[in-house]
């Protein structure tokens, strides 16, 4: 059984974990008080914030597992601010962390953009790597590209400095992209909370599972850390109608991935996990599929769960390799400092201007 750490940070963190304990307890809203988890291995939470209020709004997660970070109330998106605060309240988080005892895998969870998750992510994940043995995957959302020139600008920070950490790799999650889970920006929201949580739940239970074919947590490990050290996940689910050759490809398309991505050109290695009755998985057909991606991209780990009775589900993880869409978003974002330098500089002049047109006078009364 693994020991699984699983670390919510700032707002963004604390609502996926918190949509990870709803599914894992069953969803009831007593269920965290007389419940127990239903994950495979044991598995810990926390979630870390400035903001209390964020905190409080958590209703899947325990209060013992939750951790205030006393700086009034957030670090207002800025990366400076929420750096230092990390490093002042560093020895405190790690030794909750330590009060939880060893762990085989952590997987940190958090926005790109906003304050506390952008700035406290790279630098516990560094701080983790440093201290401990254990393997520790960073669950990074990008934001939608409307929200603003300062969230651009923290998330392309927060990647580069991730990218260039320790961490064993990265799960990305685009809001942008996912943005159809919704009508509105609440229902969004959930929706796109809701999809990764499941999916990492799955992902959780096959890294833990007995399989006809084996992957494991080393096969993970050798997957994330290809290429940039990014990688998405993809995901797929059959019916009667629906053969397991077409669900694999669903998990491989736009509509069941969690980052726009060609998974034949711009992916560099592949996870591919197969759920279901055995009744429903043709190994013709799904040699053929995994042997179509196999030839564009190289190594393919596969693994099959046979689950008695289950129609045919599907999980691929793919680690990214060059992706125009990363280049988009790292183009907004420089275009996005660039403007808010401009703005600075415009109103430096301003302010020079009107004091040297004040330079010698005084009040008249």
């Amino acid at each position: 059984m693994l020991n699984v750490l699983i670390i919510g940070v700032g707002q963004c963190g604390n609502r996926i974990l918190d949509s990870i304990n709803k599914e894992a307890f069953g969803g009831g809203m007593l269920s965290k008080y007389y419940g127990t988890q239903k994950f495979t291995s044991h598995v810990e939470t926390i979630a870390i914030n400035t903001a209390m209020n964020d905190l409080k709004e958590l209703r899947f997660t325990k209060a013992k597992d939750r951790i205030h970070v006393p700086y009034l109330h957030g670090v207002g998106a800025n990366r400076n601010i929420g750096k230092q605060c990390f490093e002042d309240n560093k020895e405190l988080l790690l030794r909750s962390i330590e009060e939880r005892g060893d762990f085989d895998v952590a997987f940190v969870i958090a926005s790109s953009s906003g304050g506390t998750g952008s700035s406290f992510t790279p630098l516990l994940i560094e701080a983790l790597k440093e201290r401990y043995k254990f393997s520790v995957y960073g669950i990074i959302v990008l934001p939608f590209r409307e929200e603003g020139s300062i969230y651009l600008q923290n998330s392309i920070f927060c990647l580069k400095e991730i990218i260039a950490g320790s961490s064993d790799g990265n799960i990305i999650v685009d809001n942008q992209f996912l943005k159809h889970l919704g009508k509105d920006i609440k229902s969004a929201y959930d929706g796109i909370n809701r999809t990764v949580a499941q999916r990492f739940l799955f992902l959780l239970k096959s890294l833990d599972s007995e399989m006809m074919m084996v992957t494991d947590l080393g096969d993970f490990k050798t997957v994330m850390s290809a290429g940039s050290k990014l990688a998405t996940m993809g995901f797929g689910e059959g019916d009667k109608n629906l053969s397991v050759k077409a669900v694999i490809k669903h998990s491989l398309s736009h509509a069941g991935l969690l980052f726009e991505l060609d998974p034949y050109k711009e992916a560099n290695r592949a996870m591919i996990i197969i759920e279901g009755d055995k009744k429903y998985l043709n190994i013709n057909d799904i040699t053929t599929e995994v042997e179509k991606l196999s030839s564009e991209i190289g190594q393919i780990f596969k693994g099959v769960l046979l689950r008695n009775g289950e129609m045919p589900r599907v999980l691929t993880v793919l680690s990214i390799g060059a992706s125009s869409e990363l280049n988009k978003l790292f183009t907004m974002g420089i275009d996005a400092v660039r403007k808010e330098k401009e703005k600075r500089e415009q109103v430096a002049e301003q302010n020079r201007g009107i004091k040297e047109k004040l330079e010698g006078l005084e009040p008249q009364y």
